[in-house]
């Protein structure tokens, strides 16, 4: 696997499940295929091996190879599990977009994005200037440069 400094967050163990050793793991992916069976994930405390996963309301259900109990799965509490990026044509990510200039279709440069912001009916690019703009409005995404159709007036608002 790649070292850290390639990784990115794909979850975090919330807690201990039940007395065999499972955990309930929040991911910030829609990308479930990090849980399956055999995926290999980075943490602090090195590498854990799903060997089951299961979808549990809104979380997960994960039991790691050789966390058998509920007292190693209690030590688990808390521990950031990263991966390396998958590759799939098309998408946007949010690593990629961090740091990338947003102009609207007309030229105007609007700012540089700072963080993505996780929101319910679309995430949110913040930018350095402090606007948001929903990712529904991306229209392009190309070499650092992020094109967007936003309805007039977005960038007035404060």
């Amino acid at each position: 696997m790649s070292d850290n400094g390639d990784l990115l967050e794909v979850g975090t163990i919330a807690k201990a499940h039940g007395t065999g050793g499972e955990v309930v793991v929040r991911l910030i992916t829609n990308q479930t295929e990090r849980l399956n069976q055999g995926s290999r994930l980075m943490s602090a405390l090195g590498e854990l091996v799903v060997s089951k996963s299961r979808p549990h309301h809104d979380k997960w259900l994960v039991q790691f190879t050789g966390i058998e109990t509920r007292t190693q799965a209690e030590e688990l509490r808390g521990v950031v599990l990263r991966a390396a990026p998958l590759d799939i044509p098309d998408a946007l990510w949010v690593h990629e977009l961090i740091g990338s200039v947003v102009k609207e279709e007309n030229g105007v440069e609007r700012g540089t994005v700072k963080t993505v912001v996780a929101n319910p009916a679309s995430d949110l690019l913040e930018l350095d200037t402090g606007h948001l703009v929903p990712l529904t409005f991306v229209v392009d995404f190309a070499e650092g440069i992020i094109l967007v159709d936003v309805p007039d007036g977005l960038f007035e608002l404060s």
